[in-house]
Parts: structure tokens; C-alpha cells; sequence
């Protein structure tokens, strides 16, 4: 059903517009976001402002740039990683945070980013707005891990390159026009992006020796930044 230029999923007697699933998709996962984060870490108000945080970014952002009629799976499945990384959240100023809550909830976030891709191209709902949802939720998922393997004092100030270099990248992209252009496809981003994740889900890991932290967390720092410093000059290389 449409009216005017707003397309809507006729559900039996009751009209919704995929802004209006999203809403009430994150309202839902709220409630379990609170619910799970006071149970596991003891800590809601941190979970429950960066859920609420990242919802109404994301919801603004669906509400302006996407246009398919429904609301589509991937997008929802992008969403319940949203709500894992606001739990996973709980675990920065938690006072003895659970270390195999954190492991298996980070695993679960990086287990599910490819799900979100394959159901929208699946489903033919693939989208700008969806494949941005997506990155920004991963940079989260690195930001927040990053900050919890910090307070854990087992790893040096080298892991918050590997949480924080996209939001540095943003940062200077205010002052630098030329890196808000669009960047092609790459296949070296995207495995670098996946390496930076594990990496990160393997510093989390209980059972990983110590010896093994300082190079794993500086080997795909490194890879991480050199990975930028290829992107940022592309873009400032061109005219």
C-alpha cells in the first residue's frame, strides 16, 4: 500500500511502514538489553543510552535514505547486534565483568555480520542505509571491545587504534573534505575488518596466554592502520 511518497507492508488490518517495524523492533530489544545487561554486569544506564543512542541514529537514518517497502531481515538482524554491543557495553564499567559473558557475546555479534549482508541480498532488499548501519555497528563492536580490553589492563594503549581509528578517520574527514568521498569495494578492507574483530574477540578470550597479547593486539593494529593510510590517500590523491 502506498500513500503519497511513503510505502507501506499491509499486515492483515494494520498498516506499517519499515520505520515503524524498526521502532518497534527496538523498543523490544530494549526492554532485553536492560533486562540482560543489569543481569549479567549489574550496569543498565550505559547499555541502555548507547541502545537508545544507536537506535534513534539509525532509525533518523532509515527514515530519510531507505526506500524498499519492507523492513527486510538483515536490517533487523543488524539491529540485534546493535543490542548485543549495548550489553557487551555494560562490561566497560562493570566492577568484575563476566570474561565468558563478554567472549560469547562478542562472539555472537561478529558471528552474525555476515548474516545481515546475506539476508538483504537474499531478499533483494539491499541498501545504502543498510550497508551503513552495518559498518557503523561494526566500528561499535571494535570501539566497545577495545574499551573493555583497556580497563583490563592487559593490553597497552596500542588496542584503542584498533578500537577507535574509524572514528579518527570521521573526525578528520571534517576537516578534510576529500575523505568524505565514497571509497570503492575492496577486498582488502573488508578482510582487514574482519581481522580486526577476531583479533579483538581473541585478546577477550579467556583461554589466550599473555605472551600472545602485545603482538596480537599490535600486529592487527598495524594492519588496521595501514589499512586508513591506504584509503586516506587515495582520497586525498584525487583531483
Amino acid at each position: 500500500m502506498i500513500e503519497g511518497n511513503r510505502q507501506h507492508i499491509w499486515t492483515g488490518r494494520v498498516v506499517f511502514a519499515p520505520p515503524s517495524l524498526f521502532l518497534l523492533l527496538a523498543v523490544t530489544l530494549l526492554v532485553v538489553v536492560s533486562w540482560a545487561a543489569q543481569a549479567v554486569f549489574d550496569n543498565l544506564a550505559l547499555p541502555f543510552g548507547l541502545f537508545v543512542l544507536t537506535s534513534a541514529i539509525a532509525l533518523r537514518g532509515m527514515v530519510m535514505h531507505y526506500s524498499h517497502r519492507s523492513l527486510g531481515m538483515g536490517n533487523g538482524v543488524t539491529l540485534i547486534r546493535a543490542a548485543l554491543v549495548a550489553v557487551l557495553a555494560g562490561a566497560v564499567v562493570a566492577a568484575q565483568p563476566a570474561t565468558w559473558a563478554v567472549f560469547a557475546l562478542a562472539c555472537t555479534a561478529f558471528a552474525l555480520d555476515g548474516l545481515d549482508g546475506w539476508l538483504a541480498r537474499r531478499s533483494g532488499l539491499t541498501s545504502a542505509f543498510g550497508a551503513r548501519f552495518d559498518m557503523e555497528i561494526d566500528a561499535l563492536l571494535g570501539a566497545v571491545l577495545a574499551l573493555i580490553l583497556l580497563t583490563d589492563g592487559h593490553v597497552g594503549p596500542e588496542i584503542l587504534f584498533l578500537g577507535f581509528t574509524r572514528y579518527a578517520f570521521v573526525v578528520a574527514s571534517l576537516f578534510l573534505p576529500k575523505l568524505r568521498a565514497a571509497l570503492p569495494d575492496s577486498l582488502r578492507r573488508k578482510t582487514i575488518c574482519v581481522i580486526q574483530i577476531a583479533a579483538l574477540i581473541a585478546l577477550i578470550c579467556p583461554l589466550t596466554p599473555l605472551w600472545l597479547m602485545a603482538p596480537l593486539s599490535w600486529g592487527a593494529a598495524g594492519l588496521l592502520l595501514w589499512s586508513f593510510a591506504s584509503d586516506t590517500r587515495w582520497l586525498l590523491g584525487r583531483p
